[in-house]
């Protein structure tokens, strides 16, 4: 299985644009200097890994919870991307997941090792070169 995505970028670092777009339609985003580092609105690349690794994440806990029999009544995942710059350049240094559920019979060793496993396994942690933490919550 293939996705496609795709980015084009016009002018300098700080003046110029950008377009980010998915081959499903499904994003058509601009994004800039300014969106990246200055705060102004707008998506920029950490936002989208961060996106990336949420959704994976989730799909991924979802999964490995059928296997041990439960089926999770909602997964929030939220994922914060640090962008660190140092002597050698940026890099995404951090990730932290913060991961609320709720699971109708599970308890919480269940819910911890699962997420766990999750972390570890999902395509997306796998990818990233980046330390990656996480808070897991499992709501009663």
């Amino acid at each position: 299985m293939d996705s496609k995505a795709s980015a084009r970028w016009e002018g300098g670092l700080k003046d110029g644009k950008g377009n980010v777009s998915t081959e499903s339609g499904v994003l058509d985003a601009g994004y800039s200097f300014k969106q990246r580092f200055e705060g102004e609105p707008g998506t920029n690349p950490e936002e989208l890994i961060g996106a990336a690794h949420a959704s994976c994440f989730s799909m991924a806990l979802s999964m490995i919870l059928g296997e041990k029999g439960y089926t999770a009544d909602a997964i929030e995942t939220s994922a914060k991307v640090t962008l660190s710059q140092s002597d050698a350049g940026f890099d995404i240094s951090k990730i932290h997941l913060d991961v609320v559920a709720e699971i109708s019979g599970a308890d919480d060793a269940a819910f911890q090792e699962a997420a766990e496993t999750a972390k570890a396994n999902c395509p997306v942690s796998k990818v990233l070169n980046a330390d990656i933490s996480m808070t897991a919550k499992l709501k009663s």
